[in-house]
């Protein structure tokens, strides 16, 4: 039987850098009395704004909310939201110094307009052209100084399709991981799909595998996706293929080991931030156990959890250790 508690205390041993697009979410919560008299919308009454941490931030959050140490790497504008969001990393934990800040681009922030408990509309500002060659080089020198100081356990590239992550970004920084000798995980994107080559955990959705293999496949079975794995390791050559199924769990091989674990039974309030949940869990727990089915088991208990909050909320350690002794004693 697993000691889960000893495996959650081990959590803080580990050094994790995150990769990718960090965000800013702002949430703007009102309450809807009429429509407005200029056009047929609802007016919002605003009574509060918060600011949250978004993206690949939202996967650093949750691996320190586990205990880890983290660090994003990333590059940000120059502007006030990308002063907010390094404000709200270090009141987090969360290591901003290897951020790169650029007079090229604006930090993405996704604004949510919330009325009745629901979401009523959203307004992003971003840029999503890939980064200049300067803040490349800019982006992978910080790769290199947080690799030789920081000596990490697991580096995860987070890719939102925002253009942080480059073809040229993402295969220095696997090499560079690689040589070092550091656990690699992947959330991937449709646009840089097939240039991960090479990494340890690969994690994409079905939805993305659908669009990324240009495959047809409406039935979930076993068969079917240990022919994705095949597919995708022909071009890949990782090691674990991840993929989860929205409510029909998810599924995992390597080597010779391969299954489907169903999702647990949940009340969703809200799917979004769940795989960046899953990929903080799945890293955490392959990278202390090298156990390809507890990785999966722990990380959909812990994707389920966080769906049943309202917005992008980072996973709860206690309760998490709670529903793994519950569910998988």
């Amino acid at each position: 039987m697993e000691d889960f508690k000893k495996l959650f205390d081990s959590f803080s041993s580990l050094k994790i850098g995150v990769i990718g697009d960090v965000m800013l979410d702002t949430y703007m919560w009102g309450k809807v009395e009429r429509i407005s008299p200029e056009a047929p919308v609802p007016v919002v009454t605003l009574h509060h704004k918060e600011y949250r941490i978004g993206g690949a931030g939202n996967v650093a959050l949750n691996c320190q909310s586990l205990g880890a140490q983290v660090t994003a790497l990333s590059v940000t504008g120059s502007d006030t939201e990308g002063f907010l969001l390094e404000e709200l990393m270090d009141g987090n934990n969360i290591d901003s110094s290897f951020l790169v800040k650029s007079t090229n681009r604006i930090t993405t922030n996704k604004t949510r307009i919330i009325g009745r408990n629901q979401q009523m509309m959203r307004v992003d500002a971003e840029m999503t052209a890939d980064l200049t060659a300067q803040d490349e080089k800019a982006l992978l020198d910080k790769v290199k100084s947080y690799i030789a100081t920081a000596d990490p356990d697991v580096m995860i590239l987070e890719d939102y399709n925002k253009g942080v992550l480059t073809e040229n970004v993402i295969q220095k920084v696997i090499g560079l991981c690689r040589e070092a000798g550091i656990v690699t995980a992947v959330d991937p994107k449709r646009k840089n799909f097939f240039s991960y080559k090479g990494v340890d955990i690969f994690k994409p959705n079905q939805k993305e595998v659908k669009d990324g293999l240009n495959m047809l496949f409406s039935e979930i079975s076993l068969p079917v996706l240990k022919n994705i794995h095949k597919e995708l390791q022909n071009i890949l050559r990782h090691k674990i293929s991840f993929i989860t199924l929205s409510e029909k769990g998810v599924f995992y091989e390597q080597d010779n080991r391969s299954g489907i674990i169903a999702s647990h039974l949940r009340s969703i309030a809200d799917v979004s931030g769940a795989g960046d949940t899953v990929i903080a869990v799945a890293s955490m727990v392959y990278a202390v156990t090298k156990n390809v089915h507890l990785m999966a088991e722990v990380a959909n208990i812990a994707g389920g959890l966080v769906c049943e909050e309202v917005g992008t909320v980072a996973i709860n350690k206690e309760k998490l250790l709670h529903e793994c002794e519950l569910l998988l004693s």
